[in-house]
């Protein structure tokens, strides 16, 4: 009788665990102690603060996350660890979704992190008396984070709005933090596209000056003529179809990190962030947190005439997407079905 209790009683927990794994399941994302894997453009810049900021406040683990958060530091090197199949997210910048649409893949915006770039061109010290704009790019050094990325497209744009195109100036591959930093003091780059702390670092040091400042809608309608939505977290459409209770759980976790960012100052901000992020020095990192917060949204949502004009710039500049502008379908590159069923 034992020996028939005890097999019973194996019998169920197989039973059980075979439940647990259904198909079913699956599809409708119960298993949410998978480990979701999220890849992020450069962990430690202010413009994807809110993934890290999100793992900090205990979001993940309120939803009942699992997520990994990677990094790594160019967009363009994130989006190609999603369509290998390693990482389940990128945040990073809304256009690679576009992007990626002329290649026969569908990636989709779950969540919109920010309405604008949040880059800033810095221009060397130096240099900052003879480059005054876009018209002063010509024969000058250019620095982008790599050649294709978002950078390097908006640098392209801001050029035709000095009358110049990418042959009128020589584009460098920059990188971002120390790296930029050394190209521009070093002579590598004569200006270049970067974002917070970077900025802050060079213009405390004195080695650069902001150009052009995409941190705020104002300053990015100067330098853009209109809204550019850019730090998102986009997904494979198909994984967010067969997982949209995984994908609920994290737009709300990356929410309610926007509502807590909106009522709390930048002090209070920077200090939720880990220690090694501010360099060893905390004000200095505030202040670059201070510079750029207010590019964040507070809903998560989408744009439409954002959308349009991420896909106006890349019509022109992208060589995936010029002359297939009117084959991409928008409403495939974000969707705000999760974010607006966030509770309030």
């Amino acid at each position: 009788m034992r020996k028939l209790l005890a097999v019973a009683g194996v019998l169920l927990v197989a039973l059980a665990g075979c439940r647990g794994t259904s198909p079913d399941d699956a599809k409708s994302g119960a298993a949410s102690n998978e480990t979701v894997k999220i890849m992020v453009g450069g962990i430690d810049k202010v413009i994807y603060l809110p993934a890290k900021l999100t793992e900090q406040l205990g979001g993940f683990k309120a939803e009942g996350l699992n997520v990994q958060l990677l990094t790594e530091p160019s967009g363009a090197t994130a989006e190609n660890v999603l369509i290998s199949g390693d990482v389940q997210g990128v945040v990073g910048f809304y256009d690679h979704t576009i992007d990626l649409q002329t290649k026969g893949k569908c990636i989709t915006s779950v969540v919109q992190l920010a309405d604008v770039p949040g880059e800033v061109e810095m221009v060397a010290a130096s240099k900052a008396a003879t480059i005054k704009g876009p018209a002063d790019f010509k024969g000058r050094k250019m620095g982008v984070t790599s050649p294709g990325s978002s950078t390097d497209f908006l640098t392209q744009y801001l050029a035709t709005k000095g009358g110049l195109t990418k042959a009128d100036y020589t584009t460098v591959k920059a990188g971002a933090g120390a790296t930029f930093i050394a190209e521009l003091d070093n002579g590598g780059i004569d200006a270049g596209m970067t974002t917070d702390p970077t900025a802050a670092q060079l213009v405390s040091t004195g080695k650069g000056k902001v150009l052009l400042d995409m941190r705020t809608e104002q300053g990015t309608k100067a330098a853009l003529g209109g809204l550019y939505p850019a730090s998102s977290l986009y997904m494979d459409c198909a994984w967010v179809q067969a997982h949209p209770a995984q994908v609920q759980k994290l737009a709300n976790a990356f929410v309610k990190t926007l509502r807590w960012i909106k009522g709390h100052s930048a002090d209070e901000v920077a200090a939720k962030m880990p220690a090694d992020y501010n360099g060893g020095n905390p004000q200095l990192y505030a202040k670059a947190v201070h510079d750029t917060i207010g590019m964040f949204n507070a809903d998560g949502r989408m744009k439409p005439e954002g959308a349009q004009n991420v896909l106006q710039v890349l019509g022109q500049f992208s060589p995936n997407v010029q002359g297939k502008k009117g084959q991409i379908d928008l409403a495939k590159t974000y969707t705000t079905a999760y974010v607006e069923k966030v509770a309030p």
